[in-house]
């Protein structure tokens, strides 16, 4: 009976340090229904208040610029075994509660992660490196306090090459957005999503092939 006794206490306590750790709340605003999950029972107030505030500043933004079909219902997890950054799957996204926890101003890793779920390409036909190229550009773009995170567009290397991804190719769009053709990311964006992208849809739409473009930002990348 004792032992039965000592069992039964120590699953009470598992089931309530659970409950404590986990938390979910439901917030629903502009037209959008966010799903918070906290997996963190020590996770900032103040920092959930920032992500959440966040999401609802730029996705109804990124949603209007580039896909009004987005998902209307989001979820956010603060998991506190995820070793990376975030990540994007389905409508949820995952943070390090660690890495959130150190970083408590990159909160512009919504910015990034929601543009994943706005960009929708599924089975795309598109090379990985442009899908988060363009979530940098959105980021750039749309961002809340990039500075606040001290995240910035990288100066140009010769060593760089558009395949890079993330911010370098960000870099890289801008400088066509600036100079070569306005509109372009949601032109691609668009095709992406649509799968009737293709290598050919670089000179399609500014008259130069991905090369020729490469070629000529970086004999001046001035943006």
């Amino acid at each position: 009976m004792k032992k039965v006794f000592l069992l039964s206490v120590l699953i009470a306590l598992v089931f309530t340090e659970n409950t404590h750790a986990q938390s979910s709340e439901v917030f629903n605003k502009k037209g959008y229904k966010l799903t918070f999950e906290n997996q963190d029972a020590t996770f900032s107030k103040d920092l959930k208040d920032k992500l959440v505030e966040t999401f609802y500043e730029v996705y109804p933004k990124l949603a209007k610029a580039y896909n009004k079909k987005t998902s209307k219902n989001v979820t956010f997890v603060i998991d506190t075994a995820y070793d990376g950054v975030a990540a994007t799957d389905n409508g949820r996204v995952v943070f390090s509660s660690k890495y959130m926890a150190k970083h408590p101003h990159d909160i512009d890793v919504v910015t990034h992660e929601v543009m994943h779920i706005v960009q929708d390409y599924a089975q795309s036909n598109g090379p990985g490196w442009l899908t988060e190229g363009i979530a940098d550009y959105a980021r750039y773009k749309f961002g809340v306090d990039n500075a606040g995170a001290k995240w910035t567009l990288p100066a140009f290397k010769t060593s760089q090459n558009y395949e890079n991804s993330y911010r370098i190719t960000a870099r890289f769009l801008v400088w066509i957005e600036k100079g070569i053709k306005p509109g372009l990311v949601k032109d691609l964006d668009s095709q992406l999503r649509d799968h009737t992208f293709t290598d050919n849809s670089w000179k399609s739409e500014t008259g130069k092939t991905l090369d020729e473009l490469w070629a000529a930002y970086a004999a001046n990348p001035t943006i």
